[in-house]
């Protein structure tokens, strides 16, 4: 379980078809909205309200983030957020009524462990809103992360199990937390550069697929089409108070812990994506000692999302004694 997320003001909730091998995971504020920022690092993303989370935007809120499996099928589950939004009366405000803020990003999850028609819904949303907690989150196989795999460059049945990890990182006063998501095309990597989950040999040996594509290049495998479709999804979030410029940043220089923690990231075949968020009111603090911490929660939410995930369907998991 991982650490408290109170001292951020959020509460995160999972929900999950496990026969399916899909879910979702719901990031909201525990009793009010939150300012947020994010950082796109790969090319195949898919996306929604993306825009909403720029400096230059009217709207200077969200009321909740939406990580979800079923790729852009997925996208629809953020109705049922809005609609838990709505009857709690949260959203941007506009006379009668409210608009709920809720950006989404999705991972790749169609099939490789479960049916291709089973996707995350706006019901299920609801719930993970409904259930969401602070403390004791789920880690691993759970919400977002149920479907996830890494290591998918030498075809689907070498990968291994991904998930769904978290961190919080603090100094004093300061609290810096990371949720990740991992379903990744590369191997992930232990803060030793050992790699602990990924694509594997024939004797279970690890590939080392950095290495493999810069040797070999398209001569890996030739991966099915399943097996080029990946995304690691992040939110970083503080509880100092930082401009939406600065919460860009933060996003933009969270980036390092996966490029130190999965190798390769943000390639043509990843829709990498980083929020950051923070509180509307606080005490200030310096972006660049948030920026090392966010850095460090980050790295440690992405060993822990695999290190905490359980196999299935022939892809072992690391926490079944596998694939380390």
């Amino acid at each position: 379980m991982c650490a408290d997320f109170a001292p951020f003001g959020l509460a995160v909730g999972h929900a999950m078809d496990d026969a399916g091998g899909t879910g979702l995971t719901v990031v909201r504020g525990i009793d009010g909205p939150m300012r947020a920022a994010a950082a796109v690092l790969g090319r195949a993303t898919g996306t929604r309200e993306l825009d909403a989370l720029s400096p230059h935007h009217l709207v200077d809120r969200v009321d909740a983030i939406l990580l979800t499996g079923g790729s852009a099928y997925g996208l629809g589950a953020a109705d049922g957020v809005m609609r838990w939004m709505e009857e709690h009366g949260r959203g941007f405000p506009i006379g009668s009524g409210v608009v709920p803020i809720v950006p989404a990003a999705v991972i790749f999850d169609l099939a490789p462990l479960g049916a291709f028609g089973a996707r995350p819904t706006p019901a299920m949303a609801y719930t993970a809103c409904e259930e969401a907690r602070s403390a004791d989150i789920a880690e691993g196989s759970v919400g977002a992360g149920t479907g996830a795999t890494v290591g998918k460059a030498a075809g689907i049945e070498r990968a291994m199990k991904g998930g769904i990890g978290c961190w919080v990182e603090r100094a004093d006063s300061l609290a810096v937390g990371a949720l990740t998501v991992v379903n990744a095309l590369g191997d992930v990597r232990d803060a030793a550069g050992r790699i602990i989950a990924g694509a594997r040999a024939d004797d279970g040996s690890f590939l080392d697929v950095q290495r493999v594509l810069a040797r070999q290049g398209p001569g890996l495998a030739a991966p099915d089409a399943r097996a080029m479709h990946n995304t690691t999804l992040a939110v970083v979030a503080t509880n100092a108070l930082l401009t939406r410029v600065e919460l860009m940043q933060l996003a933009r220089a969270a980036g390092a812990a996966l490029a130190r923690r999965i190798t390769p990231v943000g390639t043509s075949f990843d829709g990498d994506v980083i929020f950051a968020v923070g509180p509307h009111e606080g005490t200030p603090a310096s972006a660049l000692q948030v920026e090392a911490l966010a850095v460090r929660a980050l790295e440690a939410a992405v060993e822990r999302a695999v290190r905490l995930a359980r196999g299935r369907d022939g892809i072992p998991g690391l926490a079944d004694g596998s694939g380390a």
